[in-house]
């Protein structure tokens, strides 16, 4: 089952995205709610290299490494990824005037409902969307 969200920025594709793609940006975006937080982001941005972005609950309770590896990208237009447990990931970014749109398609996973991962990778891409119209 493949699950997409999507978002517009106002602002430039090139701001866009930098701010998507370097662990000093993903830090300050890559949560769904106020409660959980980014801390440490490491981004080998290239075909072949891995990322990890740490996710935690503020309050200790949890956390876990989001983690993968690039499969291709191509410069302001698209990003494919693999999780580290096999699931696909593929986002593309479109320069609309002047504004940005992100589309992100990812595999589901079995564990958690489709509404949950649906709700959840929507939120995180709201967050980027503030952040990135924020600075």
């Amino acid at each position: 089952m493949i699950i997409t969200v999507e978002t517009k920025i106002k602002a430039p594709i090139e701001q866009v995205w930098k701010f998507w793609t370097t662990p000093e940006h993903i830090i300050n975006w890559n949560f769904a709610t106020d409660e959980w937080c980014c801390p440490s982001a490491k981004n080998a941005f290239r075909s072949g290299g891995e990322f990890i972005w740490r996710m935690e609950a503020k309050d200790g309770s949890m956390g876990f490494d989001f983690k993968g590896k690039y499969d291709e990208i191509e410069v302001h237009k698209r990003i494919k990824y693999t999780l580290d447990d096999g699931r696909k990931t593929e986002i593309t970014f479109s320069s609309i005037g002047d504004s940005t749109e992100i589309v992100e398609s990812f595999e589901a996973d079995n564990s958690t409902s489709l509404d949950m991962q649906q709700i959840g990778w929507q939120s995180i891409l709201n967050n980027f969307k503030k952040y990135a119209e924020s600075i």
